[in-house]
């Protein structure tokens, strides 16, 4: 069966989600060793401004500009409005080139080899729900449940899917909840109509296990840890991150935190870009 890793990437004029993802192709090889392919509406710029055989495939889809906006953060006290282009996850199993399939976005950043067991193991998607904020100073509820008094909160930040009948089902019913998306913003009490890839991932597995919680996907390896966008990543050498985390209560002030060996959701893309820039 072939496998590989699947990313994302739509550059908005904002950020630069290709330079992201080559950045990520790279450290998926050197800790998983497995082909990465990528898909966007850039490839002119994939193939002019960047060493393109990073990418097993380059599959091409069409460019739009996207309803969704939302603010970008930048540290506390800077962010830019832009669009938000997350609407392709959901046509992942049918892009995606491989039998098993790592899909990840963008600014998730690889810093071990945990992922290589998803390949070995028995279960046919796997994803994270719980999720450890790296400054451990802030409340969590807004990933614990979509809203105050809706259904659990998975992260579609990193999904490990094989081509099966039922993930087929599975998928096609993202499409549908995005298609219909005002209606399962009322069903399932979201505070929000902005479309969102983890609510509809959390929506289809509510539904798949029968409208209630239970075992149809099971657990990453590992631990989803992130930082938010308020936050900033200051500095990446191989495995050891360094960030400025934003003080509780106190806009504009930060303290250093530092991480080895661990794979981490980087929310704040700019600071992201700036460290990748650097390296």
């Amino acid at each position: 069966m072939t496998k590989g890793a699947l990313l994302i990437a739509r550059n908005n004029g904002e950020l630069d989600y290709v330079k992201q993802a080559v950045f990520l192709a790279k450290r998926i090889k050197k800790y998983l060793n497995i082909p990465t392919s990528i898909i966007t509406d850039s490839v002119d710029y994939i193939k002019e401004s960047f060493d393109k055989t990073v990418f097993d495939e380059i599959i091409k889809v069409e460019y739009t500009n996207d309803l969704n906006t939302r603010n970008f953060y930048d540290g506390t006290m800077f962010y830019k409005t832009a669009n938000f282009k997350n609407n392709y996850r959901i046509n992942a199993y049918d892009l995606s080139p491989y039998d098993e399939t790592l899909l990840l976005d963008t600014d998730y950043i690889i810093s071990n080899d945990l992922f290589k067991s998803c390949f070995a193991s028995s279960n046919d998607l796997q994803m994270f729900t719980k999720a450890h904020d790296v400054a451990n100073i802030r409340d969590p509820r807004e990933f614990i449940h979509l809203s105050e008094y809706s259904i659990d909160f998975y992260w579609a930040t990193v999904v490990f899917f094989r081509k099966t009948p039922t993930n087929k089902i599975f998928f096609d019913l993202i499409k549908h909840i995005q298609e219909n998306w005002y209606h399962y913003v009322s069903v399932y009490q979201l505070n929000s109509t902005l479309f969102r890839n983890d609510f509809a991932f959390s929506i289809a597995i509510h539904i798949m296990n029968g409208f209630s919680s239970g075992d149809f996907v099971s657990p990453l390896p590992g631990k989803h840890l992130y930082t938010i966008d308020k936050d900033i990543l200051w500095k990446l050498t191989d495995d050891k991150f360094i960030f400025l985390v934003e003080k509780k209560d106190y806009a504009g002030e930060y303290t250093a935190v530092s991480t080895e060996g661990q794979s981490i959701h980087v929310m704040n893309k700019f600071s992201l870009e700036r460290v990748i820039d650097n390296e």
